[in-house]
């Protein structure tokens, strides 16, 4: 038998998937029967505008040993060998006896951290400041219907991090051959098992819940303590060293190796790892607002005469632009199409805007986030890590206060932003509590402000349509990413505190679900190999 991988194998859209074992014979000038099997490895929509979308595949195919592949290939096919993805690799042997390793935070990077370690039988306690999912399902929606805030248990804070509230996004830039392994193992908890092969896969927040539920059942299998209302409020270090970690002002938990993933928005961990000395250093990121569309507009902007077409997915954007002062960079960020714009405050007076979706993305509104980078130097204070902290919540807080200050956000149609106007009434917007009119100015820096209207003239260019009456901007987007960053080693282990692992968003080392996981599995990794070489 012979083993290829065909990619660039088209399908249109009124073509079934049966077709495609048909067509790659067809490409390679062989018989039909001269293909053993075929597998989807590879799905992924090219919509182009001006030209009806079709799908296009990457497939595994196995010939018989009499088929001869006539050459060339159509234009765009591919034929190559199949490069099979490697399973993960471990550290046995591995001292197994000695303290837990305790993993801060339930987010991607902690689950997957205690996941790995686990699976090698070390003994794990993943602590978890927040409530599990069907709790905290409740206290966020509480927030959002009512304004009343829990600050321990909300978007931010709880099982699964802040992409439980999320599009469930599994994209990365990462080569990472680990990333199949995550997207399997998600996949065997509950997730669609559409992520495999989806050039774009995603979750939606629905399922992402039922995969939390079972992935935490998944640990205690394999014995994984998990605790819920945990939260780190110190960190013992000795000689330079981890000792133990205090849970909630009172217990203290002995440990030798403790992984930090404690998702960015612990401002309060933060300050408590500056006050023990923790290095850390001021790292960029970047701000701005939510942009909400009708996603019916969206499609006919990206699809054109075929956006009726029920076979088509919802469509999506991305944009980028340079723009503002001194060449700043304006694009979208986490593109919500069927979703809706959410409330994420996780302290109290503060406004905080992010995008989410179900699995199907089936709402009526599409939502990105538009962004403006922030440097370092916007905000950094000498001798002081943690600007960026204050300097976003300066910005939240303003947007509370102009919201109204009961958790509304402030909100401005997308053309009385760019004529830089007033907005007497506002559009149908989906955000959670709710809005109020406002110059969003009031609440953004001005270089971000400046930023974002002529970038979004930009887009407008790049997308005809995209500036409407009927668009919506809600504020403020701030936690794109971290703007701080917990410094390590090349071994993973903090900078100047032996037994200390940072990983994942919060210690500025990720952002998203995949690479969250892939740094938390480096992390346990890495701890893996530190008690291999122990005496």
């Amino acid at each position: 038998m012979k083993v290829f991988r065909l990619s660039g194998l088209p399908l249109a859209l009124e073509e079934t998937e049966d077709r495609l074992s048909g067509k790659a014979a067809a490409a390679l000038g062989l018989a039909e029967n001269d293909i053993v099997s075929l597998t989807i490895l590879r799905k992924a929509l090219d919509a182009r505008r001006n030209r009806q979308p079709y799908f296009v595949y990457a497939v595994k195919i196995v010939l018989s040993d009499s088929a001869s592949v006539t050459e060339p290939l159509p234009d765009g096919m591919q034929l190559g060998a199949l490069q099979e993805e490697p399973e993960i690799g471990f550290f046995p042997p591995v001292v197994r006896g000695g303290c837990p390793v305790v993993v801060i935070g339930a987010g991607p990077a902690g689950l997957f951290a205690a996941y790995t370690l686990s699976v090698q039988g070390l003994p794990v306690v993943l602590l978890e400041r927040g409530s599990p999912v069907e709790k905290r399902i409740g206290d966020v929606e509480t927030f959002w219907r009512s304004g009343r805030l829990n600050p321990e248990s909300n978007v931010f804070f709880g099982e699964g991090g802040a992409g439980t509230f999320s599009d469930g996004k599994l994209t990365s830039r990462t080569k990472n051959p680990s990333a199949g392994w995550v997207k399997r193992i998600l996949a065997d908890l509950g997730a669609p098992v559409s992520i495999l092969t989806d050039a774009k896969p995603h979750i939606g927040t629905d399922r992402l819940r039922r995969v939390l539920i079972n992935m935490r059942r998944k640990l205690a299998d394999l014995g994984c303590a998990v605790r819920f209302h945990a939260r780190m409020t110190d960190v013992i270090i000795s000689r330079s060293a981890v000792a133990a970690v205090v849970v909630n002002g009172e217990e203290e938990i002995r440990a030798d190796e403790v992984i930090l993933a404690i998702g960015q928005g612990a401002d309060d961990t933060y300050r408590h790892l500056n006050a023990r000395g923790v290095q850390m250093t001021p790292k960029p990121f970047a701000m701005g607002v939510r942009l909400e569309h009708p996603q019916s507009l969206i499609n006919r902007i990206q699809y054109g005469r075929w956006a009726e077409d029920p076979r088509l997915p919802p469509a999506e954007y991305f944009v980028t632009a340079a723009a503002g002062d001194r060449g700043r960079s304006v694009y979208s960020f986490c593109m919500c199409p069927g979703g809706q714009v959410i409330g994420c405050s996780a302290v109290s007076q503060t406004v905080i805007t992010n995008g989410m979706s179900d699995t199907r993305r089936s709402g009526a509104l599409a939502n990105s986030a538009i962004v403006v980078n922030v440097r370092a130097e916007d905000f950094a204070v000498p001798g002081d890590p943690l600007g960026g902290l204050a300097f976003r919540r300066i910005w939240e807080q303003k947007a509370f206060e102009t919201g109204g200050g009961d958790y509304r956000a402030p909100a401005q149609r997308l053309t009385d932003f760019i004529a830089d106007r007033m907005s007497e009434t506002l559009g149908w917007t989906s955000f959670l509590p709710g809005v109020r009119a406002a110059r969003l100015d009031d609440v953004l820096p001005p270089f971000v402000g400046g930023a974002l209207r002529a970038g979004i003239r930009m887009f407008d260019k790049k997308m005809p349509g995209f500036v409407t009456e009927e668009a919506s901007l809600i504020g403020v987007e701030t936690r794109t990413s971290s703007p701080v960053r917990i410094v390590r080693r090349d071994d993973g282990q903090s900078e100047n505190v032996q037994g200390l692992y940072p990983c994942g968003e919060g210690a500025g080392y990720a952002g998203g679900i995949i690479s969250s996981a892939l740094d938390g599995i480096r992390a346990a990794r890495q701890v893996l190999a530190a008690r291999g070489g122990r005496p």
